[in-house]
């Protein structure tokens, strides 16, 4: 059977007597004098402590109230035993109360020893409340017993409690600290021998002289040098060195009226200055070793990091608030034709030679990382890169984020990828399908034509209905082949931009849809137009991408609604020109509005190729814009926005003021903005 396995109780009533024991053992001096040290104050406050249970704390105290009386009234009269007995019992239990309260997780079972300055200013004000209280309950009730009590009793009685908790307190759950380092141990071994010489000194050979002081020096150079437990055990050593020797008329606090209390409150100093320089130090050394644990760990995750940035095959950037690399991995100075040194506050601008796709410069406003600088959110945007390293050429593609630091400066990563096989190879079959789209017209007509004999010859005749289904499938094959030539024109065709007047192309769109409508029987669309300024862009590629907007609204028209679409323009950043399409259809799902713009989506009930919003996203980004595609904010329907950069000319500039004044299409409104 070992010690743990008894109770807790018994365990803590045990080491309560042998503490009661021991502080008796220092009641030097004259036979009424108080102990010098009562280390059962410590003990009786981490045994309350220990105990988390309202029953178990009350069963406890008044056992630890029974054992003190008990003891005490050997040496002592019974009335003023039982006096001590309650004092202890409310000392203990307003320690327990507060260091719940203040020093959660101190002392208990598997809890922590006291480790830092925190705990040290904690447990003396709360061991300053607890002893407070035992001391007045025990001094007044010893005066109205005995009538011989004074204040300085009390406040004896109040240090030498505290000190008790400080020092014994200090200790406990620290027998595990006690090192094994041999040049340890011999360091601990002369401060003590130097200690033991210098109080034996002061308190003996030359008492006369005050000069008590100069041995906090001692307990500084302890406290510096020493493990913390060995530094609690020299204060426990000297303080007591210092007690008994006053006790006895020795030193220099012996000759004054309240030697005792002087001599307590000498010990209190030791204790405050060792434990607070022990406990500093042992934060420092934590904080140091945390440090560098962390710079270790940084160090290896920096060096992992630039091992995989510097491996990749993607080049990786950061650019500054001011465009001016930060850094640049290898792969980044591969991929733009420059050295695979990190960049040092070198600007990545147009000089590098960066152009768009079709060949058109790049000038430095419309680069992804200066449009992300300036608050944009940028989508992935291919860039052509031809230089003195890249003379053939190369298409990367950008893809850029902003990063915001703590202190607001905002960065931009860019990762650059390597596309030119992938366009290479896409152009090719784009290419090719153009091709083989204009080769097939040809034999297409040619069906076409005699299906057209066919129908007339069998006018009246069943079979005639299966003429028709080839003209519906010839038709089809039609649309899906003019959407081929439409997409590679809208690739591969030389731009010529000029400026266009918006009102009167929209106005000739608004009127041929109109009658279209009226020539099938449906029902005609309303148009609605708001401010619409001029562009400069190419005209036919223009017109295709409004007329392809406006046939997809018109698709999306819900049964039994009038159609009605408003197109609207106003002045957006870097010299583009917004403008909004909106419709009242049954509008595109939320999560479909990106893949409309890609090659070959079909929406459902869409009788078309499946490339015309693929076609108009191409002949946006040739100009420099970007489309998009939401819900209609004031009801049902789509919203499609897109930017073509804005008319330069004096020509533009006259029509901006012109637009009110513009002919309306049958069937077309004005939108006023606001």
């Amino acid at each position: 059977m070992t010690f743990s396995m008894v109770p807790s109780t018994v365990r803590y009533a045990m080491l309560y007597l042998v503490a009661i024991g021991a502080g008796q053992l220092t009641v030097l001096g004259k036979p009424d004098a108080s102990p010098v040290i009562w280390p059962a104050t410590a003990v009786a406050a981490v045994w309350l402590v220990n105990r988390n249970d309202a029953l178990g704390r009350w069963i406890d105290v008044s056992v630890l109230g029974v054992l003190s009386a008990a003891a005490l009234a050997i040496g002592d009269r019974p009335v003023v035993a039982l006096i001590h007995g309650g004092a202890a019992m409310l000392e203990a239990l307003l320690f327990a109360i507060a260091a719940g309260r203040w020093l959660p997780g101190v002392w208990t079972s598997g809890g922590r020893p006291l480790t830092t300055l925190d705990d040290l200013q904690r447990v003396v004000l709360v061991a300053t409340v607890a002893a407070l209280g035992g001391a007045v309950l025990g001094g007044l009730g010893e005066e109205l017993v005995t009538g011989d009590h004074s204040v300085t009793t009390i406040a004896v009685w109040l240090v030498r409690d505290v000190v008790s908790v400080l020092i014994f307190g200090a200790a406990a759950r620290r027998l595990s600290d006690i090192t094994r380092d041999r040049q340890v141990w011999l360091e601990a071994v002369i401060i003590y021998a130097l200690s033991a010489a210098a109080y034996f000194y002061v308190f003996s050979v030359n008492q006369r002289l005050p000069i008590g002081f100069v041995l906090l020096a001692i307990t500084v150079v302890a406290a510096g040098r020493l493990p913390t437990v060995l530094t609690i055990g020299h204060v426990m050593v000297f303080g007591t060195t210092a007690a008994v020797f006053t006790q006895h008329d020795h030193g220099p606090y012996a000759a004054t009226g309240s030697s005792n209390l002087i001599v307590q409150l000498f010990v209190a100093v030791l204790a405050l200055v060792g434990l607070s320089l022990a406990f500093s130090r042992d934060e420092r050394t934590g904080l140091i070793a945390r440090l560098r644990a962390s710079e270790h760990e940084a160090t290896e995750k920096a060096g992992l990091m630039t091992t995989i940035i510097n491996s990749m095959t993607e080049g990786l950037a950061i650019l500054d608030q001011h465009g001016h690399l930060v850094l640049r991995n290898p792969a980044a100075g591969r991929l733009l034709g420059t050295t695979n040194q990190v960049g040092g506050g070198a600007a990545l601008g147009s000089d590098y030679g960066f152009f768009h796709p079709d060949g058109a410069p790049l000038t430095d406003a419309e680069l992804p990382y200066q449009r992300a600088l300036g608050g944009e959110d940028v989508q992935p945007m291919d860039v052509l890169i031809r230089n003195a390293a890249v003379p053939e050429g190369r298409i990367v593609r950008f893809n850029v984020a902003r990063l915001a630091s703590p202190g607001g400066i905002q960065h931009v990563v860019v990762v650059f990828h390597d596309v030119t096989a992938d366009r290479r190879h896409r152009d090719e079959l784009m290419s090719f399908a153009g091709v083989v789209a204009h080769d097939l017209l040809n034999p297409l007509t040619t069906i076409e034509g005699w299906a057209e004999v066919l129908e007339a010859e069998l006018a009246g005749y069943k079979p005639a209905e299966r003429v028709s289904r080839i003209q519906r499938a010839a038709a089809r094959m039609r649309t899906f082949l003019n959407g081929l030539l439409a997409y590679t024109a809208a690739r591969d065709g030389k731009l010529m931009p000029t400026t266009i007047n918006l009102q009167l192309l929209l106005t000739d769109v608004a009127n041929s849809r109109y009658d279209q409508a009226e020539s099938k029987g449906k029902q005609p669309p309303q148009f609605a137009f708001g401010p619409l300024d001029a562009v400069e862009a190419d005209p036919v590629l223009v017109r295709q991408l409004f007329e392809s907007l406006i046939d997809n609204a018109l698709d999306l028209t819900q049964p039994g609604v009038p159609p009605q679409i408003s197109v609207a323009a106003q002045p957006a950043p870097n010299g583009m020109l917004r403008i909004d399409i909106l419709d009242n259809g049954r509008g595109i799902p939320a999560g479909m509005r990106q893949a409309v713009f890609t090659n070959f989506h079909r929406g459902e009930g869409s009788a078309g190729s499946g490339l015309e919003l693929a076609v108009c996203k191409r002949i946006v980004e040739r100009h420099g814009g970007t489309i998009e595609a939401t819900s209609n904010p004031y009801g049902s329907g789509t919203r499609m926005t897109f930017t073509l950069p804005a008319g330069r000319s004096a020509y533009a500039r006259t029509l901006e003021n012109q637009w009110q004044h513009r002919p309306q299409a049958t069937g077309a409104t004005t939108l006023h903005p606001g």
